[in-house]
């Protein structure tokens, strides 16, 4: 027996709609648990881009601190350098006076020939002076030498500075836009 062809188009279009309906339910089903998840991730984006605003602000906040301090540094150092020179310049008089050591020598060698009993006591003076002498000469070359490594560091702190403050530059564009 022969089916009747409405009844089969009917049926399979029946079938169909019911098909395209479960699709288009789990479609929507699926959809909906697609924006929840997308709700969630972009709660949990707007919470670590808080945190990340509230960390660039405290790295704004340290780099100053830092910047500040290279300053405070720098200024220091300067004044260490300025008070090296001075020493340096006074160890160079100290050691000319050393010089004139020598003619205290000569005349106490003229009053030794005619002092006998000064003459053992200003023989160990003369050598003391001399071993003085030495040990100036080599106090002035280490202070000159503590000088330029004074002056090394002074120029390496300025070149940290610049540094450190080219870093904290973009941070300062930021921070009005900080809390």
């Amino acid at each position: 027996m022969a089916d009747d062809p409405k009844k089969i188009v009917v049926e399979v279009v029946a079938r169909l709609g019911r098909e395209t309906q479960l699709h288009l339910d789990e479609r929507h089903k699926h959809f909906q648990f697609t924006n929840i998840i997308l709700l969630a991730v972009s709660a949990v984006l707007v919470v670590v881009a808080v945190f990340n605003v509230y960390n660039i602000h405290i790295l704004y906040r340290n780099l100053s601190g830092i910047v500040n301090n290279m300053d405070s540094m720098h200024s220091n150092l300067k004044g260490i350098t300025r008070n090296m020179v001075n020493i340096t310049h006074e160890m160079e008089t100290i050691e000319a006076h050393m010089q004139e050591m020598d003619t205290i020598t000569t005349h106490t060698a003229e009053l030794a020939d005619t002092m006998p009993r000064v003459r053992g006591s200003m023989a160990h003076m003369t050598g003391t002076v001399d071993v003085i002498e030495q040990d100036m000469a080599l106090l002035g070359a280490g202070m000159t030498n503590i000088d330029q490594r004074i002056v090394q560091m002074t120029g390496g702190v300025a070149v940290m500075r610049e540094n450190v403050r080219q870093i904290a530059r973009p941070m300062g564009f930021m921070n009005p836009m900080m809390p």
